[in-house]
């Protein structure tokens, strides 16, 4: 772990760190405990404290009702530009997802992403993020979503849980 640690810590004020720990095989999100678990098969590598959709109970079911998905998805894509900091796609939402949100006339919304910028200043609003703030994504602290952009790849599989 002390290995993994420093690896992370090697490249002092750069965004993009490198990673040559194991592999993280699944993310797990407890979203009722705020907490993030990036493991490796069953061993957990790192734990994160969370902020979530400012609707944080239930599913997300629409376009702006401001909840966090929950279920199992993958992480599909990365922004490096990403206005909040660093962040990495969730594939949310899948063909279940669109088929509910139609039958009800609506769209299902997207753009579900684990960013940073948790307790720093958002830079749509102008105020500091705090408590559950975000329209649905995971928001960590930029120094974690650094950390997380560098050992997650896309493909691995993410359980979001009540």
């Amino acid at each position: 772990m002390l290995a993994v640690v420093l690896g992370l810590s090697a490249c002092g004020g750069s965004k993009f760190r490198t990673y040559d720990g194991p592999e993280v095989t699944s993310i797990q999100v407890h979203k009722s405990a705020r907490k993030m678990y990036l493991l490796h098969n069953d061993e957990v590598l790192q734990t994160y404290d969370i902020a979530l959709g400012r609707v944080p109970e239930g599913h997300k079911q629409f376009e702006g009702d401001g909840k966090t998905p929950e279920g199992t998805y993958w992480i599909d894509r990365r922004n490096p530009r990403s206005e909040f900091h660093l962040s990495i796609g969730i594939s949310y939402p899948n063909e279940a997802d669109r088929a509910y949100a139609s039958s009800m006339g609506k769209p299902p919304g997207g753009d579900i992403f684990i960013h940073g910028h948790t307790g720093t200043k958002n830079p749509r609003t102008g105020k500091k993020n705090r408590g559950d703030w975000t329209e649905g994504c995971i928001a960590v602290k930029d120094r974690e979503m650094e950390e997380i952009y560098a050992m997650v790849r896309n493909g691995t599989i993410i359980h979001i849980l009540p």
